[in-house]
Protein backbone atom coordinates (compact mmCIF):
# COMPACT_ATOMS: atom_id res chain seq x y z
CA UNK A 1 0.00 0.00 0.00
CA UNK A 2 0.96 3.23 -0.70
CA UNK A 3 0.70 5.60 2.03
CA UNK A 4 1.48 8.82 -0.41
CA UNK A 5 -1.00 9.80 -3.50
CA UNK A 6 -0.13 13.35 -4.52
CA UNK A 7 -3.88 14.33 -4.53
CA UNK A 8 -3.47 16.63 -1.66
CA UNK A 9 -0.51 18.54 -3.43
CA UNK A 10 -2.47 21.38 -3.51
CA UNK A 11 -4.39 22.07 -0.56
CA UNK A 12 -7.37 20.14 -1.08
CA UNK A 13 -8.19 16.56 0.14
CA UNK A 14 -10.95 14.36 -0.41
CA UNK A 15 -14.19 13.68 1.63
CA UNK A 16 -16.65 11.07 0.95
CA UNK A 17 -18.67 12.81 -1.76
CA UNK A 18 -16.36 15.34 -2.45
CA UNK A 19 -13.08 17.55 -1.97
CA UNK A 20 -12.45 20.99 0.38
CA UNK A 21 -9.60 22.75 1.22
CA UNK A 22 -7.76 21.11 3.67
CA UNK A 23 -8.30 24.27 6.02
CA UNK A 24 -12.03 23.90 5.92
CA UNK A 25 -14.02 23.85 9.02
CA UNK A 26 -15.09 20.03 8.39
CA UNK A 27 -11.18 19.29 8.07
CA UNK A 28 -10.41 20.80 11.19
CA UNK A 29 -13.01 19.40 13.19
CA UNK A 30 -12.67 15.83 11.92
CA UNK A 31 -9.09 16.28 12.02
CA UNK A 32 -9.22 18.20 15.86
CA UNK A 33 -11.08 14.60 16.73
CA UNK A 34 -8.29 12.64 14.91
CA UNK A 35 -5.97 14.37 17.59
CA UNK A 36 -8.40 13.51 20.84
CA UNK A 37 -8.59 9.68 19.76
CA UNK A 38 -4.57 9.49 19.74
CA UNK A 39 -4.58 10.99 23.52
CA UNK A 40 -7.03 8.43 24.25
CA UNK A 41 -4.84 6.07 22.45
CA UNK A 42 -1.96 7.26 24.67
CA UNK A 43 -3.81 7.08 27.95
CA UNK A 44 -4.66 3.35 27.02
CA UNK A 45 -1.00 2.99 26.54
CA UNK A 46 -0.55 4.26 29.89
CA UNK A 47 -2.60 2.03 31.96
CA UNK A 48 -2.19 -0.98 33.81
CA UNK A 49 -4.64 -3.37 31.92
CA UNK A 50 -5.55 -5.43 34.64
CA UNK A 51 -6.18 -2.59 37.23
CA UNK A 52 -7.98 -0.40 34.67
CA UNK A 53 -9.89 -3.30 32.12
CA UNK A 54 -13.13 -2.26 32.33
CA UNK A 55 -12.22 1.75 31.37
CA UNK A 56 -9.43 0.61 29.15
CA UNK A 57 -12.60 -1.52 27.51
CA UNK A 58 -14.77 1.99 27.37
CA UNK A 59 -11.78 3.60 26.01
CA UNK A 60 -11.30 1.69 22.86
CA UNK A 61 -15.04 1.32 22.76
CA UNK A 62 -14.62 5.13 22.31
CA UNK A 63 -11.92 5.41 19.67
CA UNK A 64 -14.03 3.46 17.95
CA UNK A 65 -17.27 6.42 18.11
CA UNK A 66 -14.83 8.75 17.62
CA UNK A 67 -13.73 7.49 14.24
CA UNK A 68 -17.49 7.25 13.34
CA UNK A 69 -17.87 11.07 14.44
CA UNK A 70 -15.00 11.62 12.05
CA UNK A 71 -17.07 9.57 9.37
CA UNK A 72 -20.02 11.66 9.61
CA UNK A 73 -18.22 14.72 9.85
CA UNK A 74 -16.46 14.04 6.58
CA UNK A 75 -19.35 12.66 5.01
CA UNK A 76 -20.90 15.44 2.37
CA UNK A 77 -22.63 13.03 -0.34
CA UNK A 78 -26.88 13.71 -0.33
CA UNK A 79 -27.22 10.28 0.22
CA UNK A 80 -25.39 10.33 4.19
CA UNK A 81 -26.26 8.01 6.96
CA UNK A 82 -24.65 8.71 10.58
CA UNK A 83 -22.77 5.52 12.08
CA UNK A 84 -23.15 7.52 15.60
CA UNK A 85 -26.41 7.34 17.24
CA UNK A 86 -28.22 8.80 20.48
CA UNK A 87 -27.63 5.89 22.03
CA UNK A 88 -23.92 6.36 22.15
CA UNK A 89 -24.60 9.62 24.10
CA UNK A 90 -26.84 7.68 26.49
CA UNK A 91 -24.40 5.44 27.24
CA UNK A 92 -21.72 8.60 27.86
CA UNK A 93 -23.96 10.03 30.23
CA UNK A 94 -24.49 6.42 32.17
CA UNK A 95 -20.25 6.42 32.28
CA UNK A 96 -20.30 9.41 33.46
CA UNK A 97 -22.59 9.37 36.29
CA UNK A 98 -21.13 5.87 37.42
CA UNK A 99 -17.73 7.39 37.47
CA UNK A 100 -18.85 10.22 39.34
CA UNK A 101 -19.89 7.82 42.14
CA UNK A 102 -16.90 6.08 42.19
CA UNK A 103 -14.93 9.01 42.80
CA UNK A 104 -14.08 11.59 45.94
CA UNK A 105 -16.74 14.05 46.51
CA UNK A 106 -15.53 17.15 44.70
CA UNK A 107 -16.00 20.96 45.66
CA UNK A 108 -13.14 22.82 44.54
CA UNK A 109 -11.41 22.95 40.65
CA UNK A 110 -8.67 20.64 40.06
CA UNK A 111 -5.52 20.92 38.65
CA UNK A 112 -4.69 18.32 35.85
CA UNK A 113 -2.66 15.92 36.07
CA UNK A 114 -2.04 12.75 39.03
CA UNK A 115 -1.07 9.40 36.94
CA UNK A 116 0.08 9.75 33.76
CA UNK A 117 -2.87 8.09 32.03
CA UNK A 118 -5.21 10.75 33.75
CA UNK A 119 -2.89 13.64 32.49
CA UNK A 120 -3.19 12.31 28.78
CA UNK A 121 -7.18 12.21 29.66
CA UNK A 122 -7.14 15.71 30.75
CA UNK A 123 -5.15 16.94 27.63
CA UNK A 124 -8.00 14.75 25.24
CA UNK A 125 -10.42 15.94 27.63
CA UNK A 126 -9.60 19.45 26.47
CA UNK A 127 -8.78 18.69 22.95
CA UNK A 128 -12.55 17.63 23.29
CA UNK A 129 -13.61 21.12 23.93
CA UNK A 130 -11.76 22.54 20.97
CA UNK A 131 -13.12 19.89 19.02
CA UNK A 132 -16.64 21.18 19.86
CA UNK A 133 -15.85 24.41 19.19
CA UNK A 134 -15.02 23.40 15.96
CA UNK A 135 -18.12 21.45 15.32
CA UNK A 136 -20.42 24.29 16.54
CA UNK A 137 -19.21 26.47 13.57
CA UNK A 138 -19.10 23.66 11.34
CA UNK A 139 -22.95 23.43 12.17
CA UNK A 140 -23.34 27.18 10.90
CA UNK A 141 -22.67 26.17 7.82
CA UNK A 142 -24.35 22.59 6.88
CA UNK A 143 -27.71 22.20 6.24
CA UNK A 144 -28.10 18.55 6.95
CA UNK A 145 -25.05 18.54 10.10
CA UNK A 146 -25.71 15.50 12.28
CA UNK A 147 -26.19 17.12 15.55
CA UNK A 148 -25.77 13.79 17.88
CA UNK A 149 -22.14 14.27 17.17
CA UNK A 150 -22.43 17.68 18.82
CA UNK A 151 -24.33 16.07 21.66
CA UNK A 152 -21.42 13.17 22.36
CA UNK A 153 -18.74 15.51 21.74
CA UNK A 154 -19.88 17.92 24.46
CA UNK A 155 -20.84 14.62 26.68
CA UNK A 156 -17.39 13.11 26.03
CA UNK A 157 -15.32 15.99 27.62
CA UNK A 158 -17.78 15.73 30.75
CA UNK A 159 -16.31 11.77 30.91
CA UNK A 160 -12.95 12.00 30.57
CA UNK A 161 -12.75 14.77 33.44
CA UNK A 162 -14.78 11.91 35.23
CA UNK A 163 -12.56 9.19 34.18
CA UNK A 164 -9.22 11.38 35.13
CA UNK A 165 -10.10 11.67 38.63
CA UNK A 166 -10.91 7.89 38.97
CA UNK A 167 -7.59 6.54 37.69
CA UNK A 168 -6.22 8.82 39.93
CA UNK A 169 -8.60 7.60 42.71
CA UNK A 170 -7.95 4.00 41.82
CA UNK A 171 -4.34 4.97 42.04
CA UNK A 172 -4.65 6.05 45.50
CA UNK A 173 -3.66 9.63 44.01
CA UNK A 174 -5.13 12.37 45.08
CA UNK A 175 -6.43 15.36 42.69
CA UNK A 176 -4.62 18.32 43.92
CA UNK A 177 -6.97 21.20 44.40
CA UNK A 178 -6.74 24.51 42.71
CA UNK A 179 -5.70 26.82 45.51
CA UNK A 180 -8.05 30.02 44.70
CA UNK A 181 -11.18 28.27 43.50
CA UNK A 182 -13.78 29.12 45.14
CA UNK A 183 -16.30 25.95 46.46
CA UNK A 184 -17.66 25.61 42.37
CA UNK A 185 -19.27 22.34 42.93
CA UNK A 186 -21.67 22.42 46.10
CA UNK A 187 -22.09 20.49 48.55
CA UNK A 188 -26.21 19.79 47.22
CA UNK A 189 -24.94 18.82 43.73
CA UNK A 190 -22.12 16.52 44.75
CA UNK A 191 -24.66 14.64 47.29
CA UNK A 192 -27.17 14.22 44.38
CA UNK A 193 -24.64 13.29 41.68
CA UNK A 194 -24.06 10.64 44.53
CA UNK A 195 -27.75 9.44 45.23
CA UNK A 196 -28.07 8.91 41.17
Amino acid sequence: MQLYTRTGDKGQTSVIGGRVDKDDKRVEAYGTLDEVNCFVGQAIAEMDHERFADLVKELENIQHELFDCGGDLSNVSKKRRCKLQSESVHALEEKIDRLTKEAPPLEKFILPGGMKASASIHIARTVARRAERCVVSLSKTDEDFPFVTLQYINRLSDYFFALARVINHRSNVRDVEYLRSANVFSADTVQKNNEK
